[in-house]
């Protein structure tokens, strides 16, 4: 090769280069930033983005975490100024509460008439996707029992015996989402008074309301307590650990909720929201979902992990969510005041 010939090939690469880079920070450029509030679990953010953007690959998601509570408060309190596109892994009652004040978009996305029928709204418009089921169960330290001859409860009245005084923590409802689905599926399937009084006497025995839907099982997994009300997961988890806990399904059946996704009324990046939300029905973000929760929405989709307790979906009451929405003020106002006395101190 002459030295023009280099010359004119060295231009040429040069040029090239060039041009490859411009190409690449364009592309990096479109990306358009999407903010998600989300009650997800830390160790999902990375893996749920890395999902999303891989099939939206214009998307680059942002979240805004927190626990259910203090989402659903915050996002609530910015109603008339909203900073979020979209909403994504939260409780589906929050949703609603979001829903009936007119903040979400009405959006079913590709798909989502594949998913089980609880995953979907069951009247109205369609404004929000479930995407799995939590459930509140009782991690009951075997061990610590033994010590003072406590049985393994299989009834949640069970929980109200004198020899669990000050041994039993579940989670402040205000704040973890798994603390309202219990209290709320008190009050469904007992009905109101019963619920009131069940609640009153567990007060007697509750050490304290713990502001997480998982330390509750976590505490009596290392013994610090005999009993903690939790999440079904985390149950299963501790217990795989070597945690000598039983999880419990009571045999009047558990409250349960679902973590939903929903597109924000008014966002300026709405096709891409929608984008997400189609993302969010599909088969391969069910299989993401079933790594952290045994039930997903969509059929065929499962994997239930060690120690999780058998027939746990046949356990799940008749949950109505729009009932745990429209009454969840007027429900923890009065949880508060009957109970708060012993909620543990916020971090």
């Amino acid at each position: 090769m002459g030295v023009f010939e280099m010359r004119s090939w060295i231009r040429t690469a040069l040029a090239l280069g060039l041009a490859c880079g411009v190409a690449g920070a364009a592309t990096a450029q479109t990306k358009t930033r999407l903010t998600v509030y989300t009650a997800l679990e830390n160790d999902q953010l990375a893996p749920f983005k890395r999902s999303i953007e891989a099939a939206v690959p214009e998307v680059d998601i942002a979240w805004v975490r927190d626990s259910t509570g203090v989402i659903t408060a915050r996002f609530m309190a910015e109603k008339d100024n909203p900073r979020a596109d979209m909403v994504l892994g939260l409780a589906a009652s929050s949703l609603l509460v979001f829903d009936k004040a007119g903040l979400l978009e009405t959006y079913k996305p590709e798909g989502a008439d594949k998913l089980k029928e609880a995953f979907r709204p069951a009247k109205g418009a369609h404004t929000w996707t479930g995407m799995d089921a939590f459930l509140g169960v009782v991690c009951f330290n075997t061990a610590e029992a033994a010590k003072d001859k406590i049985p393994t409860p299989t009834s949640w009245a069970d929980l109200t015996r004198p020899e669990l005084k000050g041994k039993v923590v579940m989670p402040h409802p205000a704040s973890s989402g798994t603390g309202y689905l219990m209290v709320a599926g008190w009050l469904q399937s007992m009905g109101e008074e019963k619920g009131w009084a069940f609640m009153d006497a567990l007060h007697g025995n509750i050490a304290s309301y713990l502001h997480s839907g998982s330390a509750p099982c976590v505490q009596a997994a290392r013994g610090e307590r005999v009993a903690g009300l939790a999440l079904d997961m985390r149950g299963a988890s501790e217990k795989t650990k070597g945690a000598p806990i039983e999880v419990v399904l009571p045999k009047e059946g558990v409250g349960w909720e679902e973590e939903a996704f929903g597109i924000v009324k008014g966002t300026k990046n709405l096709a891409l929201a929608k984008k997400v939300a189609d993302w969010g029905a599909t088969k391969d973000a069910n299989e993401l979902y079933s790594k952290t929760y045994a039930i997903v929405a969509y059929p065929g989709v499962e994997n239930t992990p060690a120690n999780y307790p058998p027939n746990a979906e046949k356990a799940m009451i008749k949950n109505d969510l729009g009932w745990m929405a429209e009454n969840r003020e007027r429900v923890l106002a009065e949880w508060s005041k009957r109970y708060e006395s012993k909620a543990a101190p916020k971090n």
